[in-house]
């Protein structure tokens, strides 16, 4: 029964000439008890579906509300409304499920994206979250057909792991133990030794530290799920749950990495622009309407579709940090006290800062490198100057950091020393280390937090809104 539909993807794109055809969707609208708006997920697009006077009795009209799910059987012929070619003349509907239209939430109206955080579980049917996700499935898809074309190898590292790859601390522990009556040991510490583990465990922040590992046997590596953060940060742009996409190359300084995850990310782009068009023009569409309520100056200086294909039609910017600083200090911005956060030599770029190197001074992606040692992790490889690492970050409009990397330190000594200065476990951490023991090479990686690509490629302005059931602190629904 059901292998026989076609989709309305498919319907949309067919050259209508009276051939009969089964379609299964949702109800959109249903107006004049003669049109009805179908949508069965596979387009952006409904499918008009014209229902003659007296093919169905009136207890089926009533039933055909917003939310019910029909099968139709009729004919494809061309359509006599504008913005279609083709159109469904029905001559049988069933109803496969009814949808109590005052009950049901998503009314044929405009909803706040807020309200409709609040029902997730139900937000993939209005037009744009099946596009945000339909784009979301695009970009992972594209994901790994750029690292298979590259010839590398997709890891899956450990989600429970006991190592602190960033070494935040800021990570949700695993245990078995039991809460109400914790073993301890004869300091007062919980006896981790009596869990399932045996010691304490977390879910992974990275996969990277295991990531190096393979990398370093079979060349190029990359690994692409889900990450946790016990950070508490109730803002647009954090989730305590996200998937990251993190590849590892052997025989790679930080120019290759720079050079890699630019033409990732123009590949990604590229990707979706071709296959997910309708999707992208309703979301610019979108963008265009919803800034028309802002202020002239909070409004972008460029639509979503233009925003992408000046991303792939321009070089990143590529700059030091010791640069950044320095644009920073010259701007009318920080002259003018409009910066939150202060700026000198050694801080930890903020938000507002890579935003105003991106979207007011270079006007385009930007790559930093060459941080300060002391705000970077223990595996970055130090620069000859002993003040800064071989780091990168790529800053995008409208988000800020979209990639992080760097040149791993593949120096036995140098990587002990750094891994003392910062307390690192290094007796825990033989493992890892036995990687510059035994035939290191020069080798470098990156991190793609893949939420916030999905954000700047659909032009959403919250990262809960590109995630089918966002995380975040003191929020665990579904």
């Amino acid at each position: 029964m059901f292998n026989n539909r076609t989709k309305i993807k498919a319907l949309l794109s067919t050259e209508p000439t009276g051939q009969e055809v089964i379609v299964m969707g949702w109800v959109r609208t249903f107006r004049n008890n003669q049109f009805i708006a179908l949508n069965d997920g596979s387009s952006i697009n409904n499918l008009q579906i014209v229902v003659e006077l007296g093919l169905l009795d009136e207890a089926t009209l009533k039933r055909i509300t917003t939310g019910a799910a029909l099968k139709v059987t009729g004919t494809l012929v061309p359509s006599l409304g504008k913005g279609q070619k083709a159109e469904v003349k029905a001559s049988a509907i069933e109803i496969l499920g009814d949808s109590d239209s005052e009950k049901y939430p998503l009314q044929p109206k405009k909803h706040s994206l807020e309200f409709l955080r609040e029902i997730a579980h139900l937000r993939f049917r209005t037009s744009t979250f099946s596009a945000v996700f339909r784009i979301r499935h695009s970009l992972a898809f594209a994901i790994h057909q750029f690292f298979n074309e590259k010839g590398f190898v997709y890891l899956h590292t450990p989600i429970i792991t006991s190592s602190d790859a960033e070494g935040a601390g800021e990570m949700f522990q695993v245990s078995t133990l039991p809460l109400e009556n914790l073993p301890r040991t004869e300091n007062g510490n919980i006896d981790f030794s009596q869990d399932f583990f045996g010691k304490s465990t977390n879910l992974t922040v990275s996969g990277q530290l295991e990531g190096e590992l393979a990398a370093t046997a079979l060349g190029d590596i990359y690994t692409f799920g889900p990450t946790f953060r016990a950070e508490n940060s109730n803002t647009t742009r954090h989730l305590a749950e996200f998937w990251m996409i993190e590849p590892e190359m052997a025989f790679y300084d930080i120019q290759d990495n720079m050079d890699l995850a630019e033409a990732f990310i123009q590949y990604l782009i590229r990707y979706v622009m071709d296959h997910n068009a309708e999707d992208l023009a309703f979301l610019d569409n979108r963008l265009k309407e919803e800034e028309k309520a802002l202020p002239q100056a909070q409004r972008s200086e460029q639509g979503l579709l233009e925003k992408l294909q000046f991303v792939l039609d321009n070089r990143f910017e590529r700059i030091t940090y010791t640069e950044a600083i320095e644009v920073l200090l010259a701007s009318p911005a920080y002259k003018k006290k409009k910066f939150k956060y202060e700026v000198k030599w050694g801080i930890d770029l903020q938000s507002e800062h890579e935003r105003y190197l991106v979207e007011k001074h270079y006007k385009r992606p930007v790559i930093v490198t060459n941080y300060p040692k002391d705000i970077k992790a223990f595996y970055m490889r130090q620069n000859d100057d002993g003040k800064t690492v071989a780091a990168m970050d790529i800053l995008a409009p409208g988000i800020g950091e979209i990639v992080g990397g760097s040149q791993r330190e593949e120096r036995l000594d140098k990587l002990q020393t750094r891994m003392q200065e910062m307390n690192v476990p290094v007796k825990e951490m033989e493992w890892y280390l036995d990687t510059r023991r035994f035939g290191s090479v020069p080798h470098a990686g990156f991190g793609l937090g893949f939420e916030r690509m999905v954000l700047f490629v659909t032009g959403m302005s919250n990262i809960r809104d590109v995630i089918p059931f966002a995380r975040t602190p003191k929020n665990c629904e579904f």
